[in-house]
């Protein structure tokens, strides 16, 4: 953690992509509220924390409230989606995807969603069966692979970079198999924080949504900040923020439940990730 939290009234997870900066940059803008700790993470870090109780609530790889959904319950209005194209979650391949079938796929460590929408992808979307390995996007590894997972501001760099015979934007593949948005993240809380702090939670729920339409408001002033992190172009940040959506409506949660029944007919989350869970106020 990056200070002590033990006497923290509540504990956030923020992710640290650019993809989180029309809210994130409002957030931090309004200044820190006494007894409010936020974590800058990666989505797999954030997972970790929360699911271990060093987190609250916060930004979450869906996958994780998929995995552990006796734990959680998912905050309403809020995530971090696409209707179509995100622009930074890829897979990147040297060769036809087609061809894919028994060849090596690198896939980032950073984001349990991502790792099984790529598997989703390539086997119920393509029919192929690749090899797959977890690791750093480097090194000797990277060379052996014939395709590999980029998500957050790697994604956008190797986009940009280009070199890759064929590259698949996993949110646009995902609408056109299935005509749905897709929700990467969601806002989860644990169930026991729910519990004993029931106003604090929906303090904390306001400031997010309202940090939300500031962002969305001042998106041109947000991307000036936060384009020279990758780097980018500042309308080419635009661009690609616009492509975000932070709202959980009535197609993302069908979203959300089409995906977990894929994930719980391979067996990589139990049967109780559905019906979803969305907390109340």
């Amino acid at each position: 953690m990056s200070e002590n939290t033990e006497n923290c009234a509540v504990r956030i997870g923020m992710v640290n992509y650019i993809n989180t900066a029309p809210i994130y940059e409002p957030w931090k803008r309004r200044g820190p509220v006494d007894g409010w700790h936020v974590e800058e993470a990666p989505p797999s870090t954030l997972n970790r924390m929360l699911a271990v109780g060093e987190l609250d609530l916060g930004f979450v790889s869906c996958f994780e409230y998929a995995a552990h959904p006796e734990q959680y319950k998912i905050l309403p209005d809020l995530s971090i989606s696409a209707n179509g194209a995100v622009g930074s979650v890829f897979l990147f391949s040297k060769i036809p995807v087609k061809d894919l079938d028994g060849k090596l796929v690198l896939l980032s460590s950073q984001s349990d969603t991502s790792v099984a929408l790529t598997k989703v992808v390539l086997e119920k979307f393509h029919g192929v069966q690749p090899e797959y390995v977890s690791g750093e996007l480097d090194g000797d590894l990277l060379l052996k692979c014939e395709a590999l997972l980029a998500i957050g501001d790697d994604a956008l760099r190797l986009a940009a970079e280009g070199g890759f015979t064929c590259q698949l934007d996993l949110g646009e593949v995902w609408k056109q198999h299935t005509g749905l948005p897709f929700v990467f993240a969601v806002c989860a809380v644990r169930q026991d924080f729910c519990e004993k702090s029931p106003e604090l939670l929906e303090k904390v729920h306001t400031r997010l949504r309202e940090c939300r339409e500031e962002g969305n408001s001042r998106l041109r002033d947000i991307c000036t900040i936060a384009a020279p992190r990758i780097p980018m172009e500042v309308d080419t940040c635009m661009e690609y923020l616009k492509g975000i959506e932070f709202d959980l409506g009535n197609k993302k949660i069908e979203a959300l439940e089409q995906f977990f029944g894929y994930l719980i007919e391979r067996g990589d989350v139990p049967e109780s990730a559905l019906p979803l869970k969305i907390h109340s106020f």
